[in-house]
């Protein structure tokens, strides 16, 4: 049932994405980060100066054979089979689909197909999935690092959309980065593996709640005694640092564990250590 769920996840945000693509995107003229940008520039490149107009599946599909191959050998099976349906059912949707007729308005497409765009991307990632191209290259790093690098996608985007901006204006490579950038926003905020969250949690319950963060996170704590300064009484304190993705499951745990728990949550820049994270598959 959960991969059953996992694949409709995936499904339901190729369609997201497909639509997206031809309501936004393509009423705007904008051009979307990663290699569906990609694509649409080479569309638009063999259109313009060799009078070609070929499917957006072609490019797509074919861009991304080789982050694939990587990704199938060093992250995950499931997490990359399930990523190249996303990928299939994407291309196929967008040639296919028609765009709904919403408004011609150029800054609102490029905002709101920012963050339809940054949802359908959030919904493959929390499926354990991608959207291909440039976001298995961020997921390969991500495993290997334990660092969110989307921030560095977006910058490679942005030379992308300069080289877009040369040869089609710099109206529309503008209005993209802006696009690019609401998508990032959304994205960030969605979905946070990689982003990591540092505990403090003064409690009088300190091993039920160690059994607790093991079983919630897989993480485990250190255990530090103190004193109250104002009553006087002897406390303990658990540090822990876990998946910020974690981090309100576990609160609730907490709370149920020791309901007078004092946590104070604390967001963690960088972190240098060994700090286990669950496969994706």
């Amino acid at each position: 049932m959960k991969l059953f769920f996992r694949f409709l996840l995936v499904t339901l945000a190729s369609v997201l994405m497909a639509v997206n693509l031809n309501t936004f995107v393509h009423t705007a003229g904008l051009l979307p980060g990663g290699f569906t940008g990609i694509t649409l520039l080479l569309q638009e490149v063999f259109l313009k100066f060799f009078g070609i107009k070929i499917p957006f599946a072609v490019f797509y599909w074919g861009l991304n054979i080789i982050p694939a191959i990587i990704c199938f050998k060093y992250v995950g099976k499931r997490f990359t089979l399930l990523s190249i349906w996303m990928i299939i059912a994407s291309g196929f949707l967008t040639d296919i689909l028609p765009g709904l007729d919403l408004t011609n308005d150029i800054l609102l497409c490029t905002v709101f197909g920012g963050i339809v765009n940054g949802m359908s991307i959030s919904m493959c990632l929390l499926a354990g999935a991608t959207s291909g191209g440039t976001d298995f290259i961020s997921i390969y790093v991500s495993e290997k690092t334990g660092r969110s690098i989307w921030n560095h996608i977006f910058i490679g985007n942005v030379i992308v959309l300069a080289v877009f901006g040369l040869l089609f204006g710099w109206s529309r490579a503008l209005y993209s980065i802006i696009f690019q950038f609401a998508s990032t926003q959304i994205l960030n905020f969605l979905y946070r593996r990689y982003q990591k969250s540092t505990l403090l949690i003064i409690t009088n319950k300190p091993y039920e709640l160690v059994k607790t963060i093991r079983e919630t996170t897989g993480h485990d704590a250190t255990l530090f005694k103190g004193e109250g300064c104002y009553t006087g009484l002897e406390r303990d304190m658990l540090y822990t640092v876990i998946s910020s993705d974690t981090e309100e499951k576990l609160i609730r745990e907490v709370k149920k564990t020791d309901p007078m728990a004092f946590v104070n949550i604390l967001q963690t820049k960088m972190l240098k250590g060994n700090f286990i994270m669950k496969k994706q598959d």
